[in-house]
């Protein structure tokens, strides 16, 4: 299995608000961490985030987290 590419060594901290979003699991987008279709033609897909009600979120972007999207501290090991 191919490795998704590392978008940045750092998570996104967001205030989201409740809906549903689309996090990039492949480190292609343009838009991170958010899914922009780059992955299209690739093995990856981008995982649904569903967000209940307002709340601050930190969010992988190094794309290595057990716990994705959400940040585990991943990229302090890279």
């Amino acid at each position: 299995m191919a490795e998704p590419e590392i978008a940045e060594k750092r998570p996104a901290v967001l205030d989201l608000e409740p809906g549903t979003y689309w996090w990039c699991a492949c480190g292609k987008s343009a838009n991170q961490p958010w899914c922009d279709g780059s992955h299209k033609g690739g093995e990856f897909a981008p995982v649904e985030v569903v967000i209940d009600e307002a709340k601050r979120v930190a969010l992988c972007q190094c794309k290595r987290s057990a716990t994705a999207p959400f940040c585990d501290g991943s990229h302090k090991h890279l």
